[in-house]
């Protein structure tokens, strides 16, 4: 385990690869931790310098009390940039985390060369849907919310009892902090990043599931039309975790994509 002390909050993260290798930034999405990564990790090991982090609230980093702005979701992966000596880097961001990298690229496009955005948006549900939400779990906890968020999350077809990858996802659905659940359901209630997202000029990659129903295709196909330099996929058999459900396909669209983008 790895741990840094950054803007004025703990981080737990995790490197593999060498230095010298390109580096390559994974950040995770509402709910869940960097562990969503790890059959991602295992498929990329060799070719990049992976870091993999729990955003605040999440994993076993801090949860301050919420809410949480955005910008300080950005201003922790700026800080463990700079803890780690990295300057530049290619972004991998899910959801939230989506939001986190367009957030990088925004406020600190020297430090960005590549993107890409899984299962996000500039903007994801409204107000209201997020008060609802954040006042039911402060209320219930977070297993009451299983039932509605995980068909959202994955396929019919992962979501078997008897699959032990979806019961672990579950686990840690229900473990996560509710604070840091909260505070992060405030930052995607408060962003707006259509215009900022609008401006970028990185090279972009945009996925989603195809039976996404957080962040639906026609959602993220609305990002990519934003910017300029990006291209969309859709991932068959897959929900809002496509790297989770079918990491060879992702892994290879990624892959792809950062080989034609010329990095690494």
């Amino acid at each position: 385990m790895a741990f840094a002390r950054v803007n004025g909050i703990t981080l737990h993260y995790q490197v593999s690869g060498a230095k010298e290798l390109p580096p390559l930034v994974f950040s995770n999405s509402l709910g869940t931790d960097l562990r969503i990564w790890d059959k991602v990790a295992e498929r990329l090991a060799g070719r990049f310098r992976l870091i993999r982090y729990d955003n605040r609230g999440h994993g076993l980093s801090e949860d301050p009390p919420p809410p949480y702005p955005l910008t300080d979701h950005v201003a922790d992966l700026v800080g463990l940039l700079d803890h780690l000596e990295i300057d530049r880097t290619a972004m991998v961001g899910l959801s939230v985390g989506g939001m986190i990298a367009q957030g990088l690229a925004t406020l600190h496009p020297e430090r960005v060369a590549a993107l890409v955005l899984s299962d996000t948006a500039p903007k994801i549900g409204t107000t209201e849907s997020w008060n609802d939400r954040i006042d039911l779990v402060m209320r219930q906890g977070l297993a009451v919310l299983v039932e509605r968020v995980m068909p959202l999350w994955f396929t019919p077809a992962f979501r078997k009892q008897d699959n032990p990858d979806y019961a672990g996802c579950v686990a840690m659905f229900t473990r996560t902090p509710v604070d840091g659940y909260v505070g992060t359901c405030a930052s995607v209630r408060d962003a707006d990043l259509t215009e900022a997202t609008r401006a970028l000029k990185v090279p972009t990659l945009c996925i989603v599931g195809e039976q996404d129903g957080s962040t639906p295709p026609d959602l993220v196909r609305s990002l990519a039309k934003l910017i300029s330099n990006s291209e969309f996929r859709i991932i068959p058999n897959a929900g809002h975790i496509p790297c989770v459900e079918q990491p060879d396909v992702f892994v290879g669209l990624v892959g792809g994509f950062l080989r034609n983008a010329h990095y690494g």
